[in-house]
């Protein structure tokens, strides 16, 4: 059952959702992004990565408007060392290269520094095969 969460004007910025098939979680952020939802957000996704022990998660960008620097300390200080303490190891990010998101995307990239394996794509089927290629490996002894 995907969660999704609201901004104050009622509108979804955030479905997330445990893609049992895929084993990986799935985060589709929609709109501009508030630095408290950024934080609502990225902790609400932490749930179903523990829950279902997930190490993998693809964070779909696509339909963000605007950049979110304004969080990207927060989530490389904050949010990725909770999330490799719980087990996340994988973080496939899809932006929209001409989008201001992608700036701050990779200032996200640099500020996580290895703490999380984070890789940046266009195309949400390239995330979604090096996703799989990392599972592949995972399992492979």
């Amino acid at each position: 059952m995907p969660i999704e969460l609201t901004n104050g004007f009622g509108k979804v910025y955030l479905t997330i959702e445990h893609d049992a098939a895929n084993q990986w979680v799935y985060n589709n952020w929609i709109g501009y992004q508030t630095y408290i939802g950024i934080i609502a957000g990225a902790d609400a996704c932490l749930h179903p990565l523990g829950e279902n022990r997930c190490p993998y998660l693809l964070n779909d960008n696509r339909q963000v408007i605007g950049p979110w620097n304004h969080a990207v300390e927060w989530l490389a200080t904050d949010w990725a060392p909770r999330a490799s303490r719980q087990g996340l190891t994988h973080f496939a990010h899809v932006v929209s290269p001409e989008s201001l998101a992608a700036t701050s995307a990779e200032a996200m990239y640099l500020g996580i520094n290895g703490q999380i394996q984070m890789r940046m794509f266009s195309e949400i089927d390239e995330a979604q095969a090096w996703l799989r290629e990392a599972q592949k490996h995972a399992t492979t002894p």
